[in-house]
């Protein structure tokens, strides 16, 4: 499949996609972003789903490339954690093959505004003080639950599953949340790698659109690593609050 695509389109598509690299790494919901830019050039929905991988797939290579620069990828325990991430993701793929299309936008709703009271209520949750240790997965076995609860809902909605993972990560294997974005960033490469393969095998892909949206969401992610790390906890978890929020009016306007 191709597309020709103006100036203005591309200045589009280059814009939304650095927000959209930076909401990604540092937090989630990046693709409340993109998927209207995509649209407005009037590709079909399921076009531009598929298309927008193309953007999520690079921007997690360079954001995971980033951290691991900086030290702040954990790289002994990724096959454990992506494992239940994986098995949950095929089967949450498999029951929105069969789901009635309503869920979606309820449990998308319900999944932000859950994770928006978690960080004010219990912070801590998804934001561990400094020094806490962070542990492993074979030494938590409530881990397994919530990686594959996590990357259940990656498969059935991946909206959002930024906040979910981070969750996991955070709240079960006690990760800060600089080193759980980066591990947030992993899984989400492998989810994304896997579906954009799918994608590509229904021709549902549009390369120059994708190609040039993902130049703006590396850059983002560029950009977004060098704040992650040199921010603050407490400004992580507030941005991490706000892009929340954005996600609820995202899903209540969708």
């Amino acid at each position: 499949m191709d597309m020709d695509i103006s100036l203005l389109q591309v200045g589009l598509l280059m814009v939304t996609g650095f927000a959209a690299g930076i909401i990604n790494t540092l937090a989630g919901g990046g693709s409340n972003l993109t998927l209207p830019a995509l649209m407005v050039m009037g590709m079909p929905a399921e076009v531009a789903n598929a298309t927008n991988r193309v953007g999520v797939v690079l921007q997690s290579v360079i954001g995971l490339l980033g951290f691991k620069k900086h030290g702040k990828l954990e790289t002994d325990d990724t096959v454990p954690i992506l494992i239940p991430s994986i098995i949950g993701g095929l089967l949450g793929a498999a029951a929105a093959a069969y789901a009635p299309s309503g869920w979606v936008k309820p449990l998308l709703l319900g999944t932000m505004l859950a994770m928006a009271l978690i960080i004010l209520v219990r912070p801590s949750i998804v934001a561990p003080e400094p020094g806490t240790l962070s542990r492993k997965v074979r030494d938590t076995p409530s881990s397994w639950w919530g990686l594959g609860l996590a990357g259940f809902y990656g498969g059935f909605v991946q909206a959002g599953v930024g906040f979910v993972l981070l969750a996991a990560l955070a709240g079960t294997l006690r990760y800060d949340l600089v080193r759980a974005n980066a591990l947030k960033m992993l899984c989400t490469l492998v989810f994304t790698v896997v579906a954009l393969v799918l994608f590509v095998a229904e021709g549902l892909v549009l390369w120059l659109p994708g190609l040039i949206l993902a130049v703006g969401t590396m850059l983002g992610a560029h950009v977004a690593v060098k704040m992650a790390i040199k921010a603050k906890p407490e400004t992580l978890k507030w941005f991490l609050f706000l892009m929340t929020l954005c996600g609820c009016i995202a899903a209540m306007l969708s």
